[in-house]
């Protein structure tokens, strides 16, 4: 027989007084804790921060609920591209669309117009014109980002070029700066 290097210890044989003694335990434990309750659980935000009159939140302007100033004729005016944001910085969204005549041949020049509504939310009205459908230019890649409108024109550089494929291209910008639409030519921009 060989004997261990570390001694028999004494806890580690269980005996019936071992058991009786941890249940007891246990129990005064569970019995004490019930009589000493935490006080009820409230669950608070801290106070937030108060802001100073914040512009009511508004949606855009509803395209379909407004007269564009292009002429038509016998068929009816098509908002082709929507796009919205806020471009003056009062903190409500304007509506960019770009509209042309429901032409049933060739491709009708658009127009881009500018929607807003007043500070009470009326209803939506045209206030600026950035591109006017009398210039036969069309629109493609149009967006409204960072309070800026930005737009590839497609034109013709004479009366001689098919109303089907246009032979010029232009990229603009038009930024809200002094009360007015300010055109530019964006960086890197292109030409055919």
């Amino acid at each position: 027989m060989q004997s261990s290097a570390v001694p028999e210890l004494a806890h580690t044989h269980t005996r019936p007084i071992h058991w009786l003694a941890t249940a007891t335990a246990v129990a005064g434990v569970v019995a004490f804790s019930s009589v000493l309750q935490p006080g009820a659980a409230t669950a608070a935000q801290p106070a937030a921060p108060e802001t100073k009159s914040a512009p009511p939140q508004m949606t855009p302007p509803d395209p379909a609920a407004v007269t564009f100033p292009i002429e038509c004729g016998p068929v009816k005016a098509v908002v082709q591209k929507r796009a919205s944001g806020d471009l003056d910085g009062d903190g409500r969204p304007e509506t960019v669309a770009v509209v042309h005549c429901d032409s049933p041949m060739g491709t009708p020049p658009d127009g881009v117009y500018v929607l807003t509504r007043d500070a009470d939310g009326g209803k939506p009205r045209v206030v600026a014109t950035l591109l006017d459908p009398k210039d036969g230019t069309t629109v493609s890649d149009f967006a409204v980002r960072h309070g800026a409108v930005t737009a590839t024109l497609l034109g013709y550089s004479s009366a001689d070029v098919p109303r089907c494929c246009p032979d010029e291209k232009s990229d603009a910008k038009w930024r809200w700066h002094g009360g007015s639409f300010v055109r530019s030519t964006p960086a890197g921009a292109r030409s055919v």
